[in-house]
This record gives C-alpha cells, structure tokens and sequence, in this order.
C-alpha cells in the first residue's frame, strides 16, 4: 500500500508548455510518491512524453511548478534533473550496442584509477554487484549488449540509473517489443525500484501494461489531464474511455 500522507516526491503544478501556438501541455498537474509507479497514458501527441521531457529537463516549461520532496525545483536541462536524482530511461534505451554492461553503466562517467586510466576491474565488480541486486540471472557480463535480449537489455539501462542514485525515474514504453516473459522480467525489475522506494513515472500506450505495473494511471488528452485514478478501482474499459472519451469513468457512465 502507498503512503499518501506525506509529501510527494514530485509535484507539477500547472505545467504548460506550447509550439508554435499549439498548447502540447496545457495546465497539467500530477504528483508520484515514493514507491510508487503513476502511468502516463494517452494517444499520440496527447502530450504525455512532453510532460515528463520537461521534468527530464529535455524541454524548458512556459509557466508551472515542479517540487522535489516538497520544495521548489529548477530544472532547465538534463544535468539539473540529475541533480535532482532523476534519471531517463528513453524506449532506445541509449545503449551503445558495440559495448558491454559495465561499459554501458559507466559510460560518460567512467571509474579511473590513481594514474587517471579506465579501471575496467572495478567497474565489472560494481556492475556484477548491481545486477545480482537486480536481476540475479544476468550472466553475460562480457558481452557487447548487442547480444542482449530486450528483457536483459531493459536490466542494463534500469541498473546504469539505480547506480547513480535515482530516486525518480522515468521509463518510456519500458514494454514495448518484448515478449510475454520478458516483460515479466521488466515487471519484476520494477517491484524491486519501488521496494527501494524509487518513484517511477511510466509513459505507455499500453493499457494492459498500465494495469498490471502501475499504481495509479495519469491520462491525457490534446495536452490536458483527463483525470487520474487508482488502477485497482477502475477497469481497462475505464482507462480506455478515458483515453479516447477524454472523460472520467463517472462522466462515461452518465454519458
């Protein structure tokens, strides 16, 4: 059971962002407590990647407000939402295929040795360390991730943001093109971040997805909040008028 009593870990208040006079995030409110996964669900250009590309720092907002435990955030670009501990994991995942695990997990931030040269040891040793935290079956620690499968792959990325120290992460379609039991090794990975407290916004098309990771879902709908609700207490048809009714599942149901 989450804990909303307290102080959320996020809050965006009254997000607006817009393009050329198209408002592609108009007014938008959502919050994420500790352990907690919020969905992000809505159509094509619905406007949830935008919404959390800004709390990413990958866009600048217009007008609104972000808090981190409570008190106010500026974040105007990536290395300010890592100060922040927020950490990105984008559906390319941003891997670089040629390189193995631990290569992956340090790459732009690579442990040195006293003479200032890329202590390879120790940054296997850090890595085998996270994994058997995370995913305990990942064996193939010397292989470049392009021999990966998707599941293992989604191991790498999640392992490279835990290990600097996400609090808040961001997954975008962390599902997509996997199969039955590889989303369940997601799914898996998932339960471990929240058990550690990490909040995690998860941006999905799929309802399905959404039902079975998440704790509430966000939906949107041409740039505002449709409505937000606790999975357990709405079904998939629910989320789906959401979606495309652009209404609650009380407002459906008068409808």
């Amino acid at each position: 059971m989450i804990d909303r009593t307290g102080t959320p870990l996020v809050e965006m208040r009254d997000i607006c962002i817009s393009f050329g006079g198209v408002h592609a995030v108009d007014h938008v409110s959502v919050n994420l407590y500790p352990g907690e996964v919020v969905g992000l669900l809505g159509h094509n250009g619905a406007g949830k990647s935008t919404l959390i590309k800004i709390l990413s720092g990958a866009y600048r907002m217009d007008s609104g407000e972000i808090r981190i435990n409570g008190e106010r955030a500026e974040i105007h670009n990536p290395r300010d939402a890592r100060r922040y501990n927020i950490e990105t994991i984008y559906q390319t995942l941003a891997l670089a295929d040629n390189l193995d695990a631990a290569s992956n997990l340090f790459l732009g931030r690579e442990l040195v040795t006293p003479f200032g040269l890329v202590d390879d040891d120790a940054m296997e040793a850090e890595t085998r360390k996270i994994m058997a935290r995370l995913n305990p079956n990942f064996k193939k620690f010397n292989e470049p991730v392009s021999a990966l499968s998707g599941g293992q792959r989604q191991s790498v990325a999640i392992a490279r943001a835990v290990y600097f120290d996400a609090r808040i992460l961001i997954m975008d379609e962390p599902t997509a093109a996997l199969g039955p039991h590889e989303t369940q090794m997601v799914a898996e990975l998932i339960e471990q971040l929240k058990a550690q407290g990490i909040g995690i916004f998860l941006i999905s098309h799929d309802i399905h997805d959404v039902m079975k990771l998440c704790d509430r879902a966000s939906v949107m709908k041409n740039g505002q909040l449709v409505g937000t609700v606790d999975v357990d207490k709405v079904t998939d048809d629910d989320l789906l008028g959401m979606i495309i009714l652009g209404k609650h599942p009380g407002e459906q149901a008068e409808a």
